[in-house]
């Protein structure tokens, strides 16, 4: 079953978004795509005459209340964007009589489904290697479908649109689908795009194909660099990675960030690539800063001699026309991670190099995906989102599903491919 073949009309819904959205200290919110990314769904489901009850988490409390990732703070948002009042339930779990007083057209916002530790289903405060950890982690499994089953119990359909959790096997995610027929769970519009546009670089890859992978740490994307080494002609690695590439390869990288224990990591990823006939891409100067700051004295120095008290914030014109120069004439391109510490706007030339290459070579016929909530944020702040040709809302999702990884969120609706 499909949401487009799918008539809500006096029926409830039951819609897991990802409006895990970024606030500043006043809980405003920053980036608002994520929202605006699920209206299609939450629109087509009022339309019909539904009523809608929206789930989702934000931030990591580790299952504990936290009024500073409370969705209470997102309501009046919502509500503008569909352009009508939103109840709120202050406990996800005890939103029963609000959900049956819901009438046709009422939306009713849970408050953040991770203040219960049964969202995720992990065991809480015992380490997993504590003898009595494999039956805590049993009982929490028993406890995580009752969850799912009392959220199951508010609503006549469930609806997935959070492709950013569908790789997290979690009770809003996952195990719900187990409470609803076929016919009544499906995915929403902007899982069906995602989906679409995760296959459209796996299954049809037009080469070369270009790989841009950014982020402060090789560990936390060694499973996506390794994958794609299988994938890619030009894999670009930048950011953060930058200096642990470089003093790997005997540089001196001052204050800059850098994992002292994945040296030997990094060099086996030059290996690889020279095995495999890839074209890695790593910066050789960078802009560095004698402190972590947007009013910080700059200068421009090689990525493998940076002074002492100075740090790499940023990628360097040689750098930056490197990267340009491996993008501009692919035909496909994943972009996942920014350059430099974009947040600071004295330190977005590497990022923005990178965004106005992947638009040049969208605008001659290359199919370019970008993804992860820091690029997502890169392209919107240049306003150049609409000059790409996706723009995935899933960080780790997109990542695990470019890795060929079955993604639960997705399994529980359409069935395992396995």
């Amino acid at each position: 079953m499909t949401i487009d073949q799918y008539n809500f009309n006096g029926k409830k819904a039951i819609v897991r978004v990802d409006f895990n959205v970024p606030l500043d200290e006043n809980g405003k919110i920053t980036d608002d795509t994520r929202i605006r990314g699920a209206l299609p769904t939450l629109k087509k489901i009022l339309a019909d005459g539904g009523s809608l009850i929206i789930m989702s988490h934000m931030g990591k409390p580790k299952g504990k209340v936290n009024p500073k990732m409370s969705l209470g703070q997102i309501k009046d948002t919502v509500g503008k964007y569909l352009n009508t009042e939103v109840e709120f339930a202050e406990d996800c779990a005890k939103a029963a009589e609000q959900a049956k007083n819901l009438k046709p057209g009422g939306v009713l916002l849970l408050e953040n489904l991770r203040f219960h530790p049964e969202e995720e289903g992990k065991p809480v405060g015992i380490d997993k290697e504590d003898p009595a950890y494999d039956a805590a982690k049993k009982e929490m499994k028993e406890r995580q479908k009752e969850f799912a089953k009392t959220l199951a119990s508010y609503a006549d359909v469930y609806v997935n649109d959070a492709f950013g959790t569908a790789h997290r096997r979690h009770a809003s995610t996952a195990v719900i689908a187990d409470y609803f027929d076929q016919n009544d769970k499906m995915l929403g519009y902007l899982m069906e795009k995602e989906v679409n546009a995760v296959d459209n670089i796996l299954s049809d890859i037009k080469r070369p194909f270009t790989a841009i992978m950014g982020g402060s740490k090789v560990s936390t994307k060694i499973g996506i660099i390794e994958n794609l080494m299988d994938k890619v002609d030009n894999l670009i690695l930048c950011g953060g990675m930058t200096y642990t590439f470089a003093k790997a390869k005997g540089g001196n990288v001052g204050l800059s960030i850098c994992e002292n224990d994945k040296l030997d990591l990094a060099l086996d990823i030059i290996k690889k690539a020279q095995e495999k006939g890839v074209n890695l891409v790593l910066g050789t100067d960078c802009v560095a800063a004698d402190s972590f700051s947007n009013d910080a004295n700059t200068m421009v120095v090689s990525c493998m001699d940076i002074p002492e008290g100075w740090e790499g914030l940023d990628a360097g014109p040689e750098t930056r026309k490197l990267f340009a120069n491996a993008i501009k004439g692919a035909k496909t391109i994943l972009w996942n991670g920014p350059a430099g510490v974009f947040e600071f706007d004295n330190f977005t030339a590497g990022s923005r190099a990178i965004a106005d290459a992947i638009v040049e070579a969208t605008e001659n016929g290359a199919f370019s995906l970008v993804g992860g909530g820091d690029s997502v944020a890169c392209v919107n702040k240049f306003g150049l989102a609409d000059k790409v040709s996706y723009v995935s809302t899933g960080g780790g999702a997109l990542l695990e599903a470019i890795e060929g990884k079955e993604l639960p969120g997705i399994a529980a609706i359409r069935g395992s491919k396995k």
